[in-house]
C-alpha cells in the first residue's frame, strides 16, 4: 500500500504588487525561493512550472512528490510565512497518490521520477459511472488500446498518472511530460478515436507548465528576468 502523495499548487500573483518598489519585490521573491530550495532536498521531487502568459488564472505551479503526507502541509506554512503570500492567491491545487495500476502487470505502487523534458502537462481527470460497472475484460481491452497508443505512436511523451479517489474532488491527476506541447496536442487528438475516451466525464482545466528554476519562475512574475537580460 506504500507509496507518493502528488500535489499541484498553482499561484496566481495579484496585479498590483508589480506596482511595488523593485527592491521590495525582490525580497518577495528571494524569500519565496530560499523556502523551496530548503525544502526541495527534503521531498523526493519539489519542481517549479512556468504558466506566465499563458493562462489567466494562474502564473506558475510547484510540483511535489513525498512519502510522508504531512510534508506538504509543512511547506505550505512555510511558504506562508514569507511576504509574497500574501500577494498569491491558490486558484487550484490537486492532491494524489500513486498505486499499482490494475491495468498493467505491476504489483507496486510505481515510483514518479520525473524526466528532463521541458514541459509538464496536467489536468484533473474523472470518468463517468458507466465505466465501473463494465466487465473487467472490457475494461481492460480499452486500457490496453489506451496504453499502445501512448507507448507506441508518442514514444516521447511520458505519464505520470496517479490517484485521487477519496482524498480530492478528482479522481485522476495525469501529467505528462513531453519536449513540446504541440506533441500533447496530437496525442489527445489521437486519443479521442479510443474506446475509453468514451468514459470520460471531465478532463479540464489544462495547464502546460514550463519546468524553470523557482527563482526565475518568480521572476517572470514581475518581468524582471526580461528586464535583466535586456
Amino acid at each position: 500500500m506504500a507509496g507518493q502523495y502528488v500535489a499541484y499548487t498553482f499561484y496566481r500573483v495579484d496585479p498590483a504588487w508589480r506596482r511595488l518598489p523593485i527592491e521590495e519585490r525582490s525580497a518577495h521573491k528571494d524569500a519565496f525561493a530560499e523556502v523551496v530550495d530548503e525544502w526541495t532536498g527534503r521531498l523526493d521531487v519539489l519542481r517549479a512550472y512556468s504558466l506566465a502568459g499563458i493562462r489567466p488564472d494562474a502564473d506558475l505551479f510547484l510540483w511535489k512528490i513525498t512519502e510522508r503526507y504531512a510534508d506538504l502541509g509543512e511547506l505550505g506554512a512555510a511558504l506562508n510565512a514569507t511576504p509574497l503570500a500574501g500577494w498569491l492567491a491558490t486558484p487550484y491545487s490537486y492532491l494524489a497518490t500513486t498505486k499499482a495500476s490494475q491495468y498493467t502487470q505491476a504489483r507496486r505502487a510505481r515510483r514518479i521520477v520525473p524526466r528532463s523534458s521541458p514541459y509538464l502537462v496536467v489536468y484533473p481527470f474523472v470518468k463517468v459511472r458507466p465505466w465501473y460497472a463494465l466487465p473487467e475484460e472490457q475494461r481492460q481491452q480499452a486500457m490496453d488500446e489506451h496504453i499502445r497508443i501512448g507507448r507506441e505512436e508518442f514514444p516521447g511523451i511520458h505519464n505520470h498518472t496517479t490517484y485521487s479517489f477519496g482524498i480530492d474532488d478528482q479522481e485522476f491527476m495525469t501529467a505528462f511530460e513531453c519536449d513540446e506541447p504541440a506533441d500533447f496536442m496530437h496525442l489527445m487528438l489521437r486519443l479521442r478515436e479510443s474506446e475509453a475516451s468514451r468514459y470520460t466525464e471531465r478532463d479540464t482545466p489544462i495547464f502546460v507548465g514550463q519546468h524553470v528554476g523557482i527563482r526565475e519562475a518568480l521572476d517572470r512574475l514581475d518581468g524582471a528576468s526580461v528586464r535583466v537580460e535586456a
